[in-house]
């Protein structure tokens, strides 16, 4: 048996190469949380007590894999997202937190709204749709992502949270295609892939190692790709008055502004995220057809 400081000194030794110390701490909690429930206060409070072997055998396996660069959010097999605790596996893209300023967006902007119609690109973990069925009055949501295993991450945390969403399997780049039939949307949103592929030097092992490659990258001739057919498709499916959001690469921030005003969208904005990067754009179209006119 070993004590919790010596556990929490294993842990900083074995990730010490990989990780920051304000990394180290953040998995330390993660793994104290998952494990025993305890708070990380409660660890620092613990130090002289003993672990069972059981609980010490968990965290060299866990250790094991963290050594090998593998998220903790995989390792663990959930993630937190706007209070949310969410199942995640390899099929999906971890949730971020600058991804919350996103939700926060529209449920600043509609949260005193009921009924409102919803649909989420690109969906993933679900970690969007289910916020905003969380946050919003009585939504109606459609969610939709090109991967069948995804979606099924995605069904399982809503069945766990017991949200209420529609799931489809669709391409983001042919919409029309497959939800003609769905009606008109009063906010559209998507996360979609948006890293240049000349960014993939500067990207972390654990992230190109182990997550989604096609929910990541695009090429660097068209930073636009998931962009412009989704804006496209918002442009007929969107109620008058309704609203786009995105969440954006920074360096295309001009490139997404032009390419919706070019549509007819208005009251374009360009939002920070929690670093003063340009990471949201959102939009209004203020007199949209009929999707089937």
């Amino acid at each position: 048996m070993t004590t919790v400081r010596e556990t929490v000194n294993r842990i900083r030794t074995v990730l010490g190469p990989i990780y920051s110390p304000g990394e180290i701490k953040a998995i330390t909690a993660l793994i104290f949380r998952h494990l025993l429930n305890w708070p990380y206060v409660k660890v620092i409070l613990s130090y002289d007590e003993q672990l069972g072997d059981v609980t010490t055998k968990e965290i060299d396996s866990m250790l094991d894999r963290l050594s090998r660069h593998e998220p903790i959010q995989y390792v663990l097999g959930e993630a937190r997202f706007y209070g949310l605790d969410l199942k995640v596996t390899p099929a999906v893209l971890i949730p971020r937190q600058e991804t919350e300023g996103l939700v926060e967006m529209i449920v600043r902007a509609a949260g005193d709204r009921e009924d409102l119609r919803v649909l989420d690109v690109c969906t993933g973990s679900g970690c969007i749709a289910l916020a905003l069925a969380r946050n919003l009055r009585f939504p109606q949501i459609t969610a939709i992502d090109i991967s069948p295993d995804a979606l099924g991450v995605a069904k399982e945390n809503a069945a766990r949270l017991r949200a209420k969403i529609s799931f489809l399997t669709a391409d983001a780049l042919q919409l029309s295609q497959t939800l003609s039939e769905n009606g008109l949307f009063d906010i559209i949103v998507s996360n979609p892939p948006y890293v240049l592929e000349r960014e993939r030097s500067q990207m972390e092992a654990n992230v190109l190692d182990y997550e989604p490659e096609q929910a990541i990258f695009v090429p660097d001739s068209d930073p636009l790709r998931f962009y412009r057919p989704i804006a496209e498709y918002a442009a007929k499916a969107l109620t008058g008055g309704g609203r786009l959001y995105f969440e954006i690469n920074p360096f295309e921030a001009d490139s997404i502004a032009d390419m919706l005003k070019s549509l007819g969208f208005t009251d374009i904005e360009i939002t920070l995220d929690m670093e003063k990067r340009r990471r949201f754009a959102s939009c209004t179209h203020p007199d949209t057809d009929s999707f089937n006119s």
